[in-house]
């Protein structure tokens, strides 16, 4: 079977058409067409899901619509599945994801507000406004990246915001941020292992982490130091991508983080393995309850999960 690969401005015009749905909550619009098609087809809800590809297929020019369907029957959580950046590569996890980093730092930030739309801003705000509820002064944000959400912190006023990476290339661009904006009295970004934090037992009022847990490499560990450096009755709150589970949006997501968001990812930051280890890291993420259970076993109490955007991301809160 032959497959013709979109063209980017394809892949761009799907994309807003794809998002633009999601973010207005007018699902009606895309299921009005598949209804009809659906009544004439006379098969029902499987016409309706098959219809569904094939009209997003026809989008995007691409002809390999089992492709995709083979997909969608494959895909599962694969709670357990260790994934990396390079399977092919003899480092670690660790050092696999510091490098990729470091590799994407300079156009991080771009792909994160454009392959979201600027969603992921909203999402931000809300982790902050759980934190928020002790009104923190001390706040640790771990897998800080380029510190956005270390930033997004500053509207608690804290006296101290300090963020912590593996990834050098990623805390220099945060640390350009902090100088623009002259907030580098307030918050520190230095380089630190999740599963070794350099601090303190019970530093930090409340902890943070937007889209890291899932790269650390031993998940439990990094759960325990994030614990452990927060004080007791501290809050904790952690953004992960998880799966959408209603109908179309859950064939919409998977749809977008297997073909869309990787073939943009590539152009854009020009790597070839790091928007391809986002779904798959994804994908194996253990989210929901698996997670709030796990964050137990960790010494977190209270944990629970807040679905946000259909469920496209979810946002985890806790306290010690």
């Amino acid at each position: 079977m032959s497959c013709v690969l979109p063209g980017v401005d394809d892949v761009f015009a799907s994309l807003v058409w794809l998002v633009s749905i999601l973010i207005s909550d007018d699902l009606p619009t895309l299921l009005r067409p598949i209804k009809a098609y659906s009544g004439l087809s006379g098969l029902g809800a499987l016409s309706r899901e098959v219809l569904l590809i094939k009209n997003l297929a026809e989008r995007i020019s691409i002809a390999c619509c089992s492709v995709l369907l083979q997909t969608m029957k494959s895909a599962g959580n694969g709670t357990g599945t260790i994934v990396v950046p390079d399977a092919g590569s003899n480092l670690s996890k660790k050092a696999q994801v510091a490098d990729m980093f470091n590799h994407i730092a300079g156009r991080y930030d771009f792909l994160n507000h454009f392959l979201s739309l600027g969603i992921d801003k909203g999402w931000r705000k809300k982790a902050i406004a759980e934190i928020g509820k002790i009104n923190p002064k001390k706040i640790l944000d771990v897998a800080t990246g380029t510190g956005d959400l270390a930033i997004a912190a500053m509207v608690l006023k804290p006296e101290k915001i300090t963020g912590v990476d593996i990834a050098d290339q990623m805390l220099e661009v945060g640390r350009k941020k902090l100088i623009a904006q002259n907030l580098s009295h307030i918050i520190t970004l230095e380089n630190g292992d999740s599963e070794a934090l350099p601090f303190e037992t019970g530093s930090f009022d409340a902890v943070t982490c937007a889209y890291g847990v899932r790269n650390f490499e031993h998940l439990e560990a990094g759960l325990k130091e994030m614990n452990r450096v927060m004080r007791p009755g501290g809050r904790m709150a952690i953004l992960e991508f998880s799966h959408p589970k209603a109908f179309p949006v859950k064939q919409l997501y998977r749809f977008y983080f297997k073909y869309i968001l990787p073939t943009l990812g590539k152009i854009v930051s020009k790597h070839s393995n790091a928007y391809t280890y986002l779904p798959a890291s994804v994908m194996a993420f253990p989210e929901g309850k698996v997670f709030c259970d796990t964050l137990t076993r960790c010494g977190f109490k209270e944990a629970k999960a807040r679905p946000l955007t259909f469920g496209i991301t979810t946002l985890y809160t806790a306290i010690k």
